[in-house]
């Protein structure tokens, strides 16, 4: 188990690298920081030289390759952190130094066991990217199709593991603390965190997520995954059939090549929707640098290291709260929060319908070119603090792949209207879904199970099955002791002087992690 005086000398130096590039100030001047990590900022920030505009992804890409991560998850989370710190993290992309060829070939040869000779008969030595976690090579395999190949930087898999520790640990004393820290779940977050990079460091379920998707999408025109080439993958090598298209990001490009970018912005958003409410299995990694368009318009992905999955439950609420929202039915919207119980249920139904109301209506009906993102997401902000609605981990990845869906279509078509092109989508899953004939065919299919299971019911229910809220049962977290509450003996007697300036060093690093903080 890692000392805590190796998490705090840890955690002082991405400090000083935060506030070499003035990332620190946002944390100091917000009021609902802790005094003890203002504290630990001061201390972090002494003596250093900061620039007039926070560079927070700089910072970022400086500290390592878990902290990008914990970058670009905040560059979707303007709630969180605010719209300047977004803009400037929306530009921390997965664009660093490659490692050398010969350590990328020696890789792929130790993790089949076989000379890369064996399995490509060309492999471009310059890489197409250079991410945090892998990079990417364009080849041709020994049967003759171009193909590129993802491999796993060396030794990123314990580098990762060392980082997540640390902000584990800070996460645990940051909640220790109490207030909003505790309302927020930064453990949670750490280890929703924690379980997705895991996901990302084998390669085969990456595969296999890609796998996956491409089923439930088949037969969706316009939108495509590449083809995993099983043979040539393994944890740590992944191969894909080759992607020719033109970066979505692109837009010129898009112009020049004849695409109807309005168009395009409208089915990206429907195939969104169709991935997260029909199938409750979606790409939760869609920024601008995954998606791809095919000189047939067809818009392709590729990177699915993160996925997210909601339940069928899970899914009515997300349809009726996205209906309501769009036919200002605020009351039903609320009904649903309480019916999740993500709203405690000493709050008054009737009270948070009005308080939804007071942030959808100036939105109705509008174009995204002409909304306040920051307003409205600092009225939703303070809806969630003044009822009291703790943060749903589960539900993180599905708000950050909104967020990511409406910042392409909007630069796409900046006229969109959001509401307009999602309601006829939702309306209709609502009616095939939960209309009469569908609640009759699921009444009768699962009062049928149930009287097949009666008698095991009978003996596990109370036990087994209590009743839940909308958030699913969370995963156990790991034990993490606490600085204060080990015991003061002469060879750690130390610690208490380090605990008057960051009780627990809660990690300036591990608030901006955790995303409570206005940067």
């Amino acid at each position: 188990m890692t000392r805590p005086i190796t998490h705090i000398f840890r955690l002082l130096k991405w400090g000083r690298t935060l506030a070499r590039h003035g990332a620190l100030r946002g944390i100091e001047r917000d009021p609902n920081t802790p005094p003890q990590v203002k504290r630990l900022a001061r201390v972090a920030r002494f003596g250093t030289i900061q620039p007039r505009e926070p560079d927070y992804a700089g910072a970022f890409q400086d500290i390592g390759p878990a902290a990008i991560k914990l970058g670009q998850s905040l560059a979707t989370r303007p709630d969180l952190v605010g719209e300047t710190a977004v803009a400037n993290l929306l530009t921390l992309q997965d664009d660093l130094p490659p490692v050398p060829y010969s350590e990328i070939e020696q890789a792929i040869a130790a993790s089949f066991g076989r000379p890369v000779s064996d399995l490509f008969v060309e492999i471009d030595p310059v890489p197409v990217g250079a991410a945090s976690i892998a990079q990417v090579h364009k080849a041709v395999t020994t049967d003759g199709r171009q193909v590129a190949v993802k491999v796993l930087r060396p030794g990123v898999r314990k580098r990762l593991e060392r980082d997540i520790a640390t902000y584990e640990w800070a996460a645990a004393h940051l909640e220790a603390l109490g207030g909003e820290a505790r309302r927020l779940r930064p453990r949670l977050t750490i280890a929703n965190f924690k379980r997705w990079t895991n996901r990302e460091l084998d390669l085969r379920r990456e595969a296999a997520s890609a796998s996956e998707l491409a089923e439930s999408m088949k037969g969706v025109e316009g939108y495509s995954i590449p083809a995993i080439d099983w043979d040539r993958t393994n944890g740590r090598v992944m191969t894909v059939d080759w992607i020719d298209g033109i970066k979505i990001s692109d837009r010129e490009a898009l112009i020049a090549a004849g695409h109807d970018l309005p168009e395009l912005a409208e089915r990206l958003v429907l195939a969104f929707l169709r991935q997260a409410i029909s199938g409750g299995f979606f790409h939760a990694d869609m920024h601008q640098g995954n998606l791809f368009v095919r000189a047939d318009g067809t818009i392709t992905a590729i990177d699915f290291g993160i996925m997210g999955r909601i339940d069928r439950r899970a899914r009515q609420w997300l349809a009726e709260i996205l209906y309501g929202l769009t036919t200002g039915n605020y009351r039903r919207v609320a009904e649903i929060h309480f019916e999740a119980q993500y709203v405690p249920s000493y709050h008054s139904v009737d009270e948070f319908a009005t308080a939804l109301r007071a942030v959808g209506e100036p939105m109705r009906g509008k174009p995204v070119s002409e909304l306040s993102v920051g307003q409205m997401l600092d009225g939703l902000f303070a809806i969630t603090r003044d009822f009291d609605m703790e943060t749903q981990p589960h539900l993180l990845l599905l708000q950050k792949t909104m967020v990511m869906v409406e910042g392409i279509a909007t630069s796409l078509n900046p006229q969109i209207n959001m509401w307009d092109v999602s309601a006829p989508f939702v309306r209709n899953w609502i009616r095939d879904e939960l209309g009469p004939e569908a609640a009759l065919a699921g009444r009768i299919k699962s009062d049928l199970e149930t009287l097949l299971r009666l008698p095991d019911l009978v003996r596990r229910v109370e036990e087994r099955f209590p009743a839940k809220g909308g958030a699913p049962e969370q995963p156990p977290l790991p034990d993490v002791p606490l600085m204060w509450e080990r015991r003061v003996s002469g060879g750690v007697r130390w610690l208490q002087v380090l605990a008057g300036f960051g009780v627990g060093a809660v990690a300036v690093v591990g608030a901006l992690a955790t995303g409570f903080l206005h940067l």
